[in-house]
C-alpha cells in the first residue's frame, strides 16, 4: 500500500507490483532562482531494464540526474533505492549504493596512463597490481580492449569513453547512468557501447540513458521517460514509437522538416583550400596536413570526424583567428585570405561560429547588444568615428532574438543569463543575419533541443539558397548526413576525399573517422578491403 504522507505526488506514477523497481522517484522537486527545475517528476527504473530519459534543453534532465548520482538534493519529494527511502547526500554515497555515472566530459588526465587515471578516480586505495589485475578482468568480460599502461593523450575518444566505463564497472554497479555516450564516437564504437550495455543489463544492471540521438532510443532502450519543462510529460515504449514522435512529445508541438529546394545547382567556388598546413600547438595539440577542398555557392560542406582530431586548428585557421603561412592556401571568391586577420576577412564577406560559445563565441557578461558588435560592427556600420553605435546594435540583437526565437528578456540581457541552447541559437542568428558570402560553423546544434536545431539546419539551408558556400564541421553524423550536400572527414589533422553525401555509406565514413591506419585520404572504395587485410594480419 501506498504511503497516504506522500500525497499527490504519487500522481502519473504506475507501480509494478510484479517487479520491484531498483530506483523509484517520488514527486522530485528542484528549483533555482526563478526557475523549476524539476516538477513533481516520478518514475521508476527495473532491474536490467536499459531506460531513456528524453528532453529538450533546459527540460530538466541534467539536474534529475545529478539529485539521483548525489551531486545536489532535491527541494521535494523522496528517492527509493530497491524499495527503501535513501538520501544520497553525494557521489560517494551513491557509488556506495551502487550507482555509477558515466558523464559527456570526460574527467581523464591526459599525461597519465589507463591504470593511474582509473586509480585516481577509486573511493577506496586499491594497490597497483591488484587494481591492474581487476582492470583487465573487467575488459575481458565486457569487451573493452585497453592496454592499462597507455598514456591517455595516445587513446581515441572512444577508447577514453571506455576508461570511464570501466572505471564505472569496477564498482559493480547496480545502476549506471549514461549521459550522451555517444556524442563523439564513431558508428562502429556506438554498436561496441551498445553490445557492452546490453550485456550489462542482461547480468541484472539498469541503466538510466540519455541522449538526443533518438533513433539509438530505438535500438537500444524499451522504455522512455519524457520530460518538458521540469515535468513528466509521458512514459512509453520507444521501440513502438518513431524518432518524429517522440521529438515532437519532448517539443510539444509539430517538428518541421529541412525543406531543400529540387534539383539544385551550385554556382563558382566561393571557398577555396589547398594545401593547408598548420603545426600544432603544444605537446597535445593536432597539426593540420595538406588540407584541400573547395565549396561552392549554394553548397554546405560537411567535415565530419571524431573530436580532437584537428577540428579547432581547422576553424581558427579558417576563420582568421590563426594567421597561416601560405597566404594563397585559403581563398574566398578568388581572393587569397590566409594572410589576413579575422577583422580583415569579415570585411571580405567571411564569417564563422566556433565551438566553444561561452568565451570564445560570446562574451557571458556582456549584453545580447554588446555581443554583436564583437562580430558585426564592421559589415553593419556599428561603430563611427571609435564610438559604439549602441542604437545600431540593441535593433539588431532585436531581430536576432525575434528570428531565432531566442527566450531572452531583450538586447539587454547578459549573454551569461541564457541557457546554452538559446545562446547557441543566438550566435548562430548573429552571423547568418549577416548574410556572408561564405560561413563556417563548428558543432551549429551543440547542446540545443530537436526544435531549434531544426530552425538552425533550415537557416543555414536557406543561407546556402541565397547562395552562400557553407562549412559544417561537426561530431553528429546523423546531422552532416541530413543537412550537407558534400561530406569530408577529418582524422588526425588530414581531410578524406569529399563524397557526395547521397552516395556516402555509414559503415565506411565510420572507418574513415576511426582513421585506418592513420591514413584518412585512402579512397572510400578500398576501406573494405583494407579492414580485411589488417584483421588477417
Amino acid at each position: 500500500m501506498r504511503p497516504t504522507h506522500l500525497g499527490p505526488i504519487y500522481r502519473g506514477l504506475q507501480l509494478d507490483a510484479k517487479v520491484n523497481a531498483r530506483l523509484s522517484l517520488f514527486g522530485i522537486t528542484k528549483r533555482f532562482p526563478g526557475v523549476l527545475a524539476n516538477d513533481n517528476v516520478s518514475f521508476e527504473v527495473k532491474p536490467g531494464a536499459i531506460h531513456a530519459l528524453l528532453g529538450e534543453n533546459g527540460a530538466g534532465k541534467s539536474t534529475l540526474v545529478k539529485m539521483i548520482y548525489g551531486i545536489m538534493q532535491p527541494d521535494g519529494g523522496e528517492i527509493r533505492w530497491n524499495g527503501e527511502r535513501m538520501t544520497v547526500s553525494n557521489p560517494k554515497a551513491a557509488r556506495k549504493l551502487g550507482i555509477g555515472m558515466v558523464f559527456q566530459h570526460f574527467s581523464l588526465f591526459e599525461a597519465l596512463t589507463v591504470l593511474e587515471n582509473i586509480a585516481l578516480g577509486m573511493d577506496a586505495k586499491i594497490p597497483a597490481r591488484d587494481l591492474e589485475n581487476r582492470i583487465r578482468q573487467v575488459m575481458t568480460q565486457y569487451g573493452l580492449m585497453l592496454d592499462p599502461h597507455r598514456i591517455v593523450s595516445t587513446l581515441s575518444v572512444g577508447e577514453r569513453q571506455r576508461i570511464e566505463i570501466v572505471r564505472a564497472l569496477l564498482l559493480n554497479p547496480k545502476l549506471l547512468i549514461m549521459d550522451e555516450p555517444t556524442s563523439v564516437l564513431t558508428p562502429q564504437e556506438v554498436e561496441q557501447l551498445f553490445v557492452v550495455l546490453r550485456k550489462l543489463a542482461a547480468e541484472g544492471c539498469s541503466i538510466l540513458y540519455i541522449s538526443h540521438k533518438l533513433h539509438e532510443i530505438k535500438a537500444l532502450c524499451e522504455t522512455a521517460t519524457i520530460l518538458r519543462g521540469g515535468k513528466l510529460v509521458d512514459t512509453c515504449d520507444p521501440r513502438t514509437e518513431t524518432s518524429r514522435s517522440m521529438a515532437e512529445k519532448m517539443i510539444g508541438g509539430g517538428l518541421k522538416d529541412i525543406k531543400k529546394v529540387d534539383g539544385r545547382t551550385f554556382g563558382a567556388e566561393r571557398l577555396v583550400v589547398r594545401g593547408l598546413n598548420v603545426p600544432k600547438d603544444g605537446h597535445f595539440g593536432v597539426a593540420l596536413k595538406d588540407i584541400s577542398f573547395s565549396v561552392r555557392a549554394g553548397e554546405i560542406f560537411g567535415i565530419a570526424g571524431v573530436a580532437g582530431n584537428g577540428q579547432n586548428p581547422l576553424l581558427l585557421a579558417l576563420s582568421g583567428e590563426e594567421i597561416v603561412a601560405e597566404g594563397s592556401a585559403i581563398a574566398v571568391d578568388g581572393e587569397a585570405m590566409g594572410q589576413l586577420a579575422a577583422k580583415k576577412r569579415r570585411l571580405k564577406g567571411m564569417a564563422s561560429v566556433p565551438e566553444e560559445r561561452n568565451g570564445h563565441a560570446a562574451v557571458p557578461d556582456f549584453t545580447l547588444a554588446e555581443n554583436t558588435v564583437l562580430t558585426a560592427r564592421d559589415r553593419l556600420g556599428m561603430v563611427n568615428g571609435g564610438l559604439i553605435n549602441e542604437g545600431k546594435a540593441r535593433t539588431y540583437a532585436g531581430e536576432v532574438i525575434a528570428a531565432f526565437a531566442v527566450k531572452a528578456q531583450g538586447p539587454r540581457s547578459l549573454a551569461g543569463s541564457l541557457s546554452g541552447g538559446n545562446l547557441q541559437k543566438f550566435i548562430m542568428g548573429r552571423e547568418i543575419l549577416q548574410k556572408p558570402s561564405v560561413l563556417v560553423v563548428s558543432q551549429p546544434t551543440w547542446g540545443v533541443d530537436a526544435g531549434a536545431a531544426a530552425a538552425i539546419h533550415q537557416s543555414l539551408v536557406d543561407l546556402a539558397a541565397a547562395g552562400s558556400a557553407i562549412v559544417v564541421i561537426s561530431q553528429d553524423l546523423d546531422e552532416l548526413l541530413s543537412l550537407s550536400d558534400t561530406l569530408a572527414v577529418i582524422n588526425e589533422g588530414r581531410l578524406s576525399r569529399p563524397m557526395a553525401v547521397k552516395d556516402a555509406d555509414i559503415e565506411q565514413i565510420g572507418l574513415l573517422m576511426g582513421g585506418i591506419h592513420g591514413d584518412p585520404t585512402a579512397e572510400v572504395g578500398h576501406l573494405s578491403e583494407e579492414l580485411a587485410h589488417a584483421h588477417q594480419a
